[in-house]
């Protein structure tokens, strides 16, 4: 006959697991924020943004510069008003999706 302390820990061991799961859900689930792109890095795999409140990262709107890949980087031009998502990818503040603002 089984006992409960068995069972507790296997719930125990389970939500411990699960719980790496929910942090990436929460990552995933970053906001679009509206931004103009002022300037562009590729070289350096940069792009400058003057964006509104950005609410994942706690950062109140302003201007600044954030990592982006180069698929990212050869769509953005200088003046392009936008909608984007960032995120800290390895530490740095990097922008995960980028799309003119309609």
């Amino acid at each position: 006959m089984p006992t409960a302390i068995p069972t507790i820990s296997r719930l125990l061991l389970a939500a411990a697991l699960a719980l790496p799961a929910f942090g990436a859900l929460a990552q995933d689930a970053a906001p679009q924020v509206q931004g103009e792109i002022r300037k562009v890095d590729a070289g350096a795999g940069k792009l400058t943004i003057r964006h509104a409140e950005i609410p994942n990262l706690e950062m109140p709107p302003m201007t600044m510069v954030f990592r982006a890949a180069p698929e990212l980087l050869a769509k953005a031009r200088e003046g392009d008003k936008v909608n984007f998502t960032a995120q800290r990818v390895d530490g740095a503040l990097t922008v995960t999706s980028l799309a003119p603002r309609e």
